[in-house]
């Protein structure tokens, strides 16, 4: 008998999703952005919902159509540079900077506003606390569906409803002059401020973890699976988009009352404070603790299922060791881990995009293997050359090459690579012999 998901089982599916993606990142950077676009919020908001949103669910689809592993994403690599980039991504996402970061926000925007005299030790046990509850959501992969799903996601769903309304209702301020790099180049900054999500690396992981949470509910058919796993990046895509486009509108009414402030985290806790007064503090705190907590179980879990498939040890022990490590770095302070994992993101981004481009144009490639090689090989050495420009390095002598100033000067070199692998391969010789 063929198993088919319910429509309850279907938007749980998509609200997970929504979940995982909808975290530390995905709240702090938002308002800064569209405070500092001003009055070039539009093009701004474009640009990040891009990268923040666009990007996700083609990923999403791509991995879909892929077959729904990362071992059918990377097919026609070798199996050792696959694991290489997939253990990258994975860490980066896992222990190194994206789940310690939602600990990190959560404290930041959750706990730490109702502490008279906030330090390292009360950070410390929170780290603690937080993680360990994570792990606990995380130890049974098969109950993800019904825990984030249907009982946590809703919840937050529900407050960011409320705030997004409030927000639409009685905005705090005009809108005013564009700062900064907004001023000449706001869609392509709104571009570079989707990375720092960081949840196009995030999708890549997420869409494996879908599949087992399908498979949990007796679901196997390869079509099948496909099918639900791109309703579910729809309704995620969806989600994050209303979200986003409230925070950005957020942000750029909030001069009058949260001018200067260091980051997006702050101008949010100000403008919830000025909607609801100082009770507000207490919602936005349970918005923020839920967005931050789904988003480590989804990422522990993740990584954890991945290293337990490549090494003799089990998935529990990998969310002990990863849960651990997150606690540990969550230590380090939110704005020194955002500064290290730019230049990490710059560097590895375009991998992940170009990698999805070519699951789209696969069936068009005469030599896949060649492709796939010559492609990420060109896309990543662009990207270095993007990391080294942000770490301060003088790389002035690449500045020919097109868009480099902007940040992306792995895109046309990529795109040139990609359509030239079309046309490369046997079956143009064979055209040619014929």
């Amino acid at each position: 008998m063929k198993n088919t998901l319910s429509t309850t089982d279907i938007i749980a599916l998509g609200f997970m999703l929504f979940a995982f993606f909808l975290g530390a990142g995905n709240i702090i950077f938002p308002p800064m952005a569209g405070q500092l676009a001003g009055e070039n919020l539009l093009p701004a908001m474009g640009g990040f919902l891009l990268t923040a949103a666009g990007l996700p669910l083609i990923t999403v689809v791509a991995v879909a159509t892929a077959g729904g592993t990362w071992e059918h994403l990377t097919s026609e690599l070798p199996k050792k540079v696959a694991f290489v980039i997939a253990a990258l991504i994975f860490i980066i996402i896992g222990p190194a900077f994206a789940a310690p970061r939602a600990g990190l926000v959560a404290y930041e925007m959750g706990v730490r506003p109702f502490l008279s005299q906030p330090n390292a030790m009360y950070l410390a046990l929170f780290s603690l606390c937080f993680f360990v509850l994570a792990m606990a959501l995380a130890w049974t992969q098969g109950s993800l569906l019904d825990t984030i799903g249907k009982i946590l996601t809703p919840i937050m769903f529900l407050g960011l409803v409320l705030l997004s309304i409030a927000v639409v209702i009685n905005p705090q301020g005009p809108i005013i002059h564009a700062q900064g790099d907004y001023m000449s180049q706001p869609f392509t900054k709104g571009i570079l401020e989707g990375y720092l999500t960081m949840d196009t690396f995030a999708s890549l992981m997420f869409g494996m973890l879908l599949v087992q949470a399908i498979h949990s509910k007796g679901v196997t058919e390869r079509a099948d699976v496909a099918r639900y796993l791109i309703v579910a990046g729809v309704i995620a895509a969806v989600g994050l988009c209303l979200v986003y486009i409230a925070l950005f509108y957020l942000g750029a009414t909030s001069n009058s009352i949260a001018a200067g402030l260091e980051n997006g985290g702050a101008i949010l806790a100000e403008y919830v404070k000025a909607l609801f007064g100082e009770q507000g503090q207490w919602v936005l705190s349970g918005i923020v603790l839920l967005a931050c907590l789904t988003t480590a179980v989804g990422l522990i879990s993740a990584s954890s299922d991945f290293f337990s498939r490549h090494s003799k040890l089990d998935y529990k022990f990998w969310v002990v060791v990863n849960g651990s490590v997150c606690a540990f770095v969550a230590n380090i302070g939110l704005a020194q881990l955002i500064e290290l994992s730019i230049p990490v993101l710059f560097a590895l981004y375009p991998i992940a995009i170009a990698l999805v481009a070519l699951t789209f144009v696969r069936q068009w490639l005469p030599k896949p293997q060649l492709a796939y090689r010559m492609v990420l090989s060109i896309a990543f050495l662009c990207a270095l050359l993007d990391a080294a420009k942000v770490i301060g390095w003088d790389v002035s002598v690449f500045q020919f090459i097109p868009l480099f100033e902007l940040g992306l000067g792995w895109v046309l070199p990529t795109v040139i690579a990609i359509v030239t692998m079309m046309f490369v391969g046997e079956r143009n010789i064979a055209l040619y012999q014929g």
